[in-house]
């Protein structure tokens, strides 16, 4: 069985000039311990599709879904209360921007702290120590400092560190990381998805990654979903989706991606981090 199942996902918002559709007809699996990238330009949905399995629509947002099964169960429907308990326990989420997904007037000891004792039930030095390991779980230098400083008081690369570890806390199934090296110079890109993909192997977690770069899903998917306009262009294999693309939108996106020679625009792509 899966370990995630997404059947004819929809999600829709209400505007002032009439509904708008975000999200048509989406659906794809996920099993323990693969890599699934969300693919396609800005504005195509891929962060909806997130939110969408999070519970964390806008007000003015309808989800309707065939089925939004997570370890065989169905999360549409479900009250806040039980989601809340599978966010942050089954289900991590990375979000875009590191430094707003942390809270600025908190120190990162006690926002660390806060998720162990909402769901490990950790306190007290028990926490703090349990913190500092997550800390250096994820590579973030001099851990016991880093507890007492505010966000403001990180590097960008030191921050999505410290979202990684609250993210993996509860050591959830799931990890859902939505484009996470957006705001990060490439060195700093490189360091957190080989960060991401190591952790991956060690807990055996599943993960969704969006983004918007096939170099990426070349390096670490095992399945992609391409997405244009809110719909699927093609979903499977990373291999067989980058190798044979049936969509011209899929071959339009590997046109575009530079050659491993000489940095120019080429096709086909060399995709040997795939094979």
């Amino acid at each position: 069985m899966s370990l995630l199942q997404i059947d004819h996902l929809n999600v829709t918002f209400r505007t002032p000039h009439g509904a708008f559709a975000a999200v048509r007809d989406i659906s794809l699996s996920l099993d323990p311990g693969e890599t699934l990238c969300v693919v396609g330009e800005s504005g195509s949905g891929k962060s909806t599709v997130l939110n969408a399995l999070m519970g964390i629509i806008a007000r003015n947002g309808i989800v309707e879904a065939e089925s939004l099964l997570f370890e065989g169960r169905q999360l549409r429907g479900l009250p806040e209360r039980e989601l809340e308990r599978i966010r942050g326990d089954r289900i991590g989420m990375i979000f875009q921007n590191p430094q707003g997904a942390l809270n600025p007037v908190r120190r990162i000891g006690s926002l660390i702290a806060e998720t162990l004792r909402k769901h490990r039930g950790l306190t007290g030095p028990e926490a703090r120590r349990e913190a500092v390991r997550l800390l250096e779980w994820v590579g973030l230098p001099e851990p016991e400092k880093r507890l007492d400083q505010y966000a403001h008081e990180l590097s960008g690369g030191m921050s999505q560190r410290v979202v990684i570890a609250l993210a993996l806390a509860c050591r959830p199934a799931l990890l859902l990381a939505d484009e996470p090296t957006t705001a990060l110079d490439v060195t700093v890109q490189a360091q957190i998805l080989d960060l991401l993909d190591r952790l991956k192997t060690e807990t055996g977690m599943a993960l969704l990654l969006v983004t918007h770069d096939l170099g990426v899903v070349a390096e670490i998917a095992d399945k992609v979903l391409v997405m244009r306009h809110g719909a699927a262009e093609e979903f499977g294999p990373v291999a067989q989706v980058l190798r044979a693309p049936r969509s011209a939108y899929t071959r339009e996106l590997l046109s575009l991606m530079p050659s491993l020679e000489d940095g120019s625009p080429a096709a086909p792509v060399r995709l040997e981090a795939v094979s």
